[in-house]
């Protein structure tokens, strides 16, 4: 799975694949994400697996967003 972007929106995270197809889910499931500056947020590393936030000890896998549509 190729990821495009990633970015945050009302209380959601987001994520664009090559393909253009978009997911999200509600920030509230992940509380270190809810509760991370903007700036925290936005610093993270994308692998084959997923995304990790190191300054958070945060991680998300590409395929936990299959399960979820973009509403």
């Amino acid at each position: 799975m190729s990821i495009k972007a990633i970015w945050f929106h009302d209380d959601r995270i987001f994520i664009r694949m090559a393909s253009g197809e978009e997911r999200g889910m509600p920030l509230e499931w992940f509380p270190r994400l809810f509760n991370a500056s903007q700036a925290e947020r936005e610093r993270f590393e994308l692998s084959p697996f997923g995304i990790h936030w190191p300054d958070l000890d945060e991680d998300l896998s590409f395929e936990g967003f299959n399960t979820y549509s973009k509403t």
